[in-house]
């Protein structure tokens, strides 16, 4: 009896240190977005993830594709970085970080509102640091992009993002990432 209750004991608390490594609060000007990571259906977008994060690499990043009803588009490390030399706001979202790009990991994890994942080029290998967070369901993406995390508290911050014009959705004056962090 005491072997069963150490076993169930031990698999409750390490289940729940696990889920704890992979939480993600990204902080904005509205308040802190709370998102569980998916390292199980893709892992090497969870680990690019956390690796950018805690280099600080999003901080200042801003969202430069939001289109209402649809998704908020941000993590161009390169140009989209408000706080470095190299930010130009007409180039924020062609550009990435250092590493490679990431072979997809396209899963049955559906698109749904708060559903975060990895912004690519038409090339389903490209994805290297920019992610969008989807603003309502958007199932014609499901099995197309990989989905990585999504949004556990802090979905009202989400909705303030700053929209952009136009079909592209491009944001003049654009809203940011503040800071990144991973609880660990």
């Amino acid at each position: 009896m005491k072997k069963l209750l150490f076993f169930f004991l031990f698999i409750f608390f390490s289940t729940n240190l696990l889920a704890e490594e992979n939480i993600m609060i990204i902080k904005l000007e509205y308040g802190n977005v709370k998102i569980q990571l998916f390292p199980e259906i893709a892992p090497k977008h969870v680990e690019r993830i956390k690796t950018l994060s805690k280099e600080k690499k999003y901080d200042g990043v801003v969202f430069h594709r939001v289109i209402e009803g649809f998704m908020a588009q941000t993590g161009d490390v390169k140009f989209g970085n408000s706080l470095n030399e190299n930010y130009d706001l007409r180039r924020a979202g062609s550009g990435g970080s250092e590493l490679p790009d990431l072979k997809s990991e396209f899963s049955d994890a559906a698109h749904l509102r708060g559903t975060l994942s990895m912004a690519r080029s038409s090339d389903p290998n490209s994805a290297n640091s920019q992610f969008f967070i989807c603003l309502e369901d958007s199932p014609h993406l499901d099995r197309n992009y990989s989905v990585f995390g999504k949004v556990l508290e802090g979905m009202e911050f989400v909705d303030k993002i700053k929209k952009g014009s136009g079909a592209n959705g491009s944001v003049l004056n654009p809203d940011k990432i503040i800071s990144i962090t991973i609880e660990e």
